[in-house]
């Protein structure tokens, strides 16, 4: 159990669900993990399963104001759709999965303690912390679906789903790779206004 483990959510492939998720919400179905390749032209996020097998993939166009994002299954299958709404005060994302269900992630911003991400069309919400590296992705009942967590130092940029409702996996992994493109944005946007102050 690393020195982060109770206040960070993280573990790796082949780890034991962080003991806080355990104790919170009782042991997950499965847990998934994500990879950014760096240093390429495309955004390209491999989803893990627990022995390390490809279970989705998702590619952004390169140099997309729309960030334009495709997720695929192991088969190559169109699983989700993800676009940004370009000049949006709520960081809004558009996702259409493949079976032609659609919702959109719309940041509460005024939330500093806490991220709100407002997931409509479903009636579920992502609660989180950015500076914490931890979310929850609740349903419309209050019901726990995932909890994500962001490795705290990794140049790939990596993520540990644990999934609770495995019937939704598909939609909790569109979340998951909407939610880095989210923070990504974040994270370029503050760079940009510190560079410029």
């Amino acid at each position: 159990m690393g020195v982060f483990s109770k206040y960070h959510r993280f573990h790796e492939a082949g780890e034991q669900a962080n003991v806080n998720n355990v104790e919170r919400f009782g042991t997950p179905h499965h847990s998934l993990f994500t990879s950014s390749k760096i240093l390429t032209l495309h955004k390209d996020i491999a989803i893990l399963d627990a022995d390390e097998n490809v279970v989705y993939r998702s590619k952004s166009k390169f140099f997309s104001i729309r960030d334009k994002t495709d997720i695929t299954d192991a088969t190559g299958a169109q699983v989700a759709h993800i676009e940004r709404k370009v000049f949006s005060l709520h960081e809004r994302h558009y996702v259409t999965m493949a079976d032609g269900v659609s919702f959109q992630l719309s940041n509460e911003l005024l939330h500093l303690i806490k991220d709100i991400t407002n997931i409509e069309g479903l009636g579920w919400q992502l609660r989180g912390n950015i500076a914490g590296l931890n979310f929850e992705l609740y349903d419309a009942d209050g019901s726990i679906i995932a909890v994500i967590g962001q490795k705290l130092i990794s140049i790939h940029d990596k993520y540990c789903v644990d999934i609770y409702k495995p019937e939704h996996e598909k939609t909790v992994v569109a979340i998951l790779i909407t939610l880095q493109h989210m923070i990504k944005d974040r994270e370029a946007a503050a760079a940009a206004s510190s560079s410029s102050s």
